[in-house]
């Protein structure tokens, strides 16, 4: 009796089974948009066989702002923004002389005090010939930041420096100067790296072709 019991459990369950639908398939993933590559170009200003800085294992260009201390940030700040107040013409540059002028005034002390420091480095690095290389370094930072492939984006950088730095307390000059440095620093290292990507031949995403916009007539 229990044998034909559960002979007959067995197969009204098997019944049951037979009798479920099966689940439906899961949706195909969607398509994948074909991304199309190209060949970086050339940016802007930039001509064939131009040299750029060299990358350095972090991964950083070798600009005249590499391995700064507090008192090198604070002056090649200084002198970011000298350029900066001599080649960004335009509307807003008379702000700008103002704000520079009113910075050499108001952080007189700061300035001098960065100078003595940096130039003391030099003079314990080089010995005799410590002079010559401060003068050359600055020759070349100078020379950094008058580079005209990067005017725009330089000349926008050094406005909101200038427009910020009289609000800080003196204490933390040194500390916004190295916040500043890179976001000055920028506008080049983003061309250098455009660059390298065009002299290597790199492949880059193709800009997607213009919308068009039908119009009723």
């Amino acid at each position: 009796m229990r044998l034909r019991l559960f002979a007959v459990g067995a197969a009204s369950l098997l019944a049951a089974a037979c009798s479920r639908t099966p689940p439906p398939a899961p949706p195909p993933p969607p398509s994948q948009p074909t991304v199309k590559m190209t060949l970086a170009p050339m940016p802007a200003g930039a001509r064939a066989g131009m040299r750029i800085p060299a990358r350095l294992a972090d991964g950083r260009w070798a600009t005249p702002n590499v391995g700064l201390s507090a008192a090198g940030s604070v002056w090649h700040l200084r002198a970011a923004l000298n350029v900066a107040v001599l080649a960004c013409h335009g509307a807003d540059q008379a702000v700008m002389v103002n704000e520079y002028n009113a910075l050499l005034t108001a952080r007189k002390a700061e300035l001098a005090q960065a100078q003595k420091a940096l130039q003391q480095e030099y003079r314990a690095s080089r010995g005799t010939q410590w002079e010559d290389a401060f003068d050359d370094q600055m020759t070349r930072l100078y020379n950094f930041f008058a580079q005209d492939f990067a005017h725009a984006g330089f000349c926008g950088a050094a406005r909101d420096a200038l427009a910020s730095i009289g609000s800080v307390p003196s204490s933390e000059i040194p500390m916004f100067a190295a916040q500043r440095l890179p976001v000055l620093e920028a506008p080049f290292t983003d061309f250098f790296a455009a660059y390298d990507r065009w002299r290597s031949g790199a492949l880059v995403r193709a800009a997607d072709p213009p919308v068009e916009i039908a119009t009723g007539r």
